[in-house]
């Protein structure tokens, strides 16, 4: 089942009315205003009902009504030649629609191309309006290829391919599992993590991939699982060291908890004895 999506109706007074499902990131991130110069006059999952709603407020409010209602802007269909994908929205308006369509894919001879926050910022630096209509831009699918798909491997799978490389022990015994925990934090510290990272900004990470897990599950993702879940044992490692503690004692710690911990299964949910 797809997930749910809320539509929000903001109003910057004297400016304009519209429409979109990243609030903070199209309002204040974007186009510069604090959240105390907006208001939220609606809010809804219903398409239909906040797209009609967007152009009638506009008109009583005196401003410019959109020729074409939120919905018909909404599903945005990039159009993928072997080399170029084209979004049908100029460039000034370009960054906003992408926002709005975060986790959209779309297919091309060089692989499956996604909008994240990274690949958009790289789209509106590479973008280009079509000489055929400036109402459209493109960017080259071989250079969006080279910037997020010719190397993208998840950072886990990079520690695992590292871990593979290392020599075996002189005593003869492999590495142990706690080795990938110490792989991840000789990784971290050799790029400044934690010199110059901290714990507010690593959660908002964790929580950044606790969403792909999410649209992993819902799309029945197998790999992108599998990279979501291994991307936040990276994250809750370096959280951890940051905080002053290591993942194993964490781990260690819930364990001693569960390990004798009894109860049964409700819904699907394992429910503790009182």
């Amino acid at each position: 089942m797809d997930k749910e999506i809320t539509y929000y109706l903001y109003h910057i007074p004297g400016k304009k009315i519209g429409v979109t499902r990243n609030l903070i990131d199209r309002v204040t991130t974007q186009q510069g205003y604090t959240l105390d110069e907006i208001e939220v006059l609606d809010q809804s999952t219903d398409i239909d009902y906040i797209s009609s709603r967007e152009l009638e407020l506009q008109k009583s409010y005196g401003y410019r009504v959109d020729l074409k209602p939120y919905k018909q802007l909404f599903k945005m269909k990039v159009n993928a030649t072997e080399q170029t994908s084209t979004f049908p929205v100029p460039l000034d308006k370009l960054k906003g629609r992408l926002m709005d369509e975060l986790g959209k894919t779309w297919e091309t001879v060089h692989g499956t191309f996604e909008l994240t926050k990274e690949s958009v910022q790289w789209i509106m630096k590479n973008a280009s309006t079509s000489m055929f209509n400036k109402k459209r831009s493109y960017i080259y699918n071989k250079a969006f290829y080279e910037a997020f798909l010719a190397e993208a491997k998840s950072e886990v799978q990079l520690f695992y391919d590292q871990l593979k490389d290392r020599p075996v022990k002189q005593n003869g015994h492999a590495w142990v599992e706690s080795d990938r925990f110490q792989l991840i934090r000789d990784w971290a510290g050799s790029r400044g993590l934690y010199s110059k990272g901290d714990t507010k900004t690593q959660f908002c990470k964790l929580m950044e991939e606790a969403g792909e897990l999410g649209r992993a599950i819902l799309k029945d993702d197998e790999a992108e699982f599998v990279d979501a879940v291994g991307d936040m044992v990276v994250v809750l490692t370096n959280l951890a060291h940051l905080r002053g503690v290591s993942i194993e004692h964490c781990i260690d710690s819930a364990y001693k908890v569960i390990s004798n911990r009894k109860g049964k299964m409700v819904n699907g949910t394992f429910v503790k004895d009182e």
